[in-house]
C-alpha cells in the first residue's frame, strides 16, 4: 500500500509539470527545454527558504513565481532576440545549472528536519487518529504523513486544474490559445501574439516550478540534477493522457494529463517493484516516448494497407 500512496502522491505532484508542458507544448506549440532547468529551480528556492525558517506555504509560492521567471527568461530569449525555440530553451536550462547550485550553495539541500505544507494536514489527521503514527486504509497501515501529503497534493493539484480549466475559457485563455494555433490570425484581431507567448510560457514554468517545490518537500531533498530527463517525464504522461481521453477539450485534456501521469508513475513503480535498474529509468522512459510517437502512426500505416490489400482482392 505503501507503494501505490507513494505512485499517486508523486503522481499529483508531477500532474503539475505534466500540465504546464501540456501549456507550452500543446497550447503554444512550443517546444520548451526549460522545463529540466525550472523544476529544479523550484525546488531549490523552496528548500532555501525553508531551511532558513520559512514557512511551506510562501515557500512554494516563491518557488511558484522563480519558475515563471524562467520562463520569461525563454520567452524574451525567442521573441525580442528571435532565438529559435529550442535553444532559447537549452540557453535557459543551461544558465539555471548554475543558478540553482548559487541558490542552494552545494548540490543537495536535506529537508529532513523542516516541516512541509502537508504539516497542518498531518497534525488534524493525527489528532483525529488518537495520536498514532498511522492510519488503516482498506486494511493496510499507511503513516500519517503519506495521507497528509496526498490529501494536500490532491486537493491541489485539483484546484489547479479547474483554475486553468476557467482560465483557458476566458477571453485571455482563448487569445492564449488562439496564439498557439493561428498567431496571424490573433496577430489581425489586435493582440500581441509575442506578449501572449511569453505569457504562456511564464504560466507553464510557474506550475512546474510550484511542481519542484512540492516534489523537494515530498522526497525530502532539493538536488541539482532532479530535473534531468522531466521534459521527457511530461511529454510521455501527456501522450498517456491523449490515449485515455478521446476529447480534445481543455477540461478532457488537463484530466488526461492528470490521470497519464499518475498511470506512468504507478508502471514505472511497478517496473521498479518487479526489478528494473533505476539506471535504466530514463532510457524505459525515452524508449516509451518513442513508441508512444511513432506506434500510432505504424498502425495507421498498416490499417491503410490491408484497406488497400482488400480493396484489389
Amino acid at each position: 500500500m505503501t507503494l501505490v500512496i507513494g505512485a499517486f502522491t508523486i503522481g499529483f505532484i508531477l500532474s503539475l509539470l505534466s500540465m504546464g508542458v501540456w501549456i507550452s507544448f500543446r497550447i503554444m506549440r512550443f517546444c520548451d527545454i526549460t522545463v529540466d532547468g525550472s523544476i529544479t529551480l523550484g525546488a531549490s528556492v523552496a528548500a532555501v527558504m525553508l531551511i532558513h525558517g520559512g514557512s511551506p506555504w510562501p515557500a512554494t509560492l516563491a518557488a511558484t513565481l522563480a519558475g515563471g521567471a524562467a520562463g520569461f527568461a525563454t520567452g524574451v530569449l525567442h521573441t525580442r532576440f528571435k532565438i529559435q525555440q529550442l535553444l532559447a530553451g537549452i540557453l535557459v536550462m543551461t544558465a539555471l545549472y548554475s543558478v540553482n547550485l548559487r541558490v542552494m550553495g552545494r548540490s543537495n539541500v536535506p529537508l529532513s528536519d523542516v516541516e512541509n505544507i502537508a504539516t497542518p494536514v498531518a497534525k488534524l489527521l493525527a489528532r483525529g487518529s488518537g495520536g498514532a503514527d498511522s492510519l488503516s486504509l482498506l486494511g493496510w497501515p499507511v503513516p500519517v504523513q503519506d495521507a497528509a501529503m496526498l490529501i494536500t497534493v490532491l486537493v491541489l493539484t485539483a484546484l489547479v486544474a479547474l483554475l486553468i480549466r476557467f482560465f483557458l475559457v476566458t477571453h485571455l485563455g482563448t487569445a492564449l490559445r488562439a496564439t498557439g494555433e493561428n498567431p496571424q490570425m490573433v496577430r489581425a484581431q489586435g493582440v500581441n501574439n509575442q506578449s501572449m507567448l511569453v505569457f504562456g510560457l511564464v504560466c507553464s514554468n510557474a506550475l512546474i516550478g510550484m511542481a519542484g517545490a512540492l516534489l523537494a518537500q515530498y522526497q525530502g531533498f532539493a538536488d541539482v540534477q532532479m530535473g534531468i530527463g522531466m521534459m521527457v517525464w511530461g511529454l510521455a504522461s501527456i501522450i498517456i493522457g491523449e490515449a485515455l481521453v478521446a476529447r480534445c477539450t481543455p477540461g478532457f485534456a488537463l484530466c488526461g494529463a492528470i490521470m497519464g501521469t499518475i498511470l506512468f508513475r504507478l508502471l514505472v513503480a511497478i517496473a521498479l517493484r518487479w526489478g528494473l535498474n533505476p539506471n535504466d529509468l530514463k532510457l524505459v522512459t525515452a524508449a516509451f516516448v518513442f513508441a508512444a510517437l511513432v506506434l500510432p502512426d505504424g498502425l495507421k500505416y498498416f490499417a491503410r494497407k490491408r484497406f488497400k490489400e482488400g480493396s484489389h482482392d
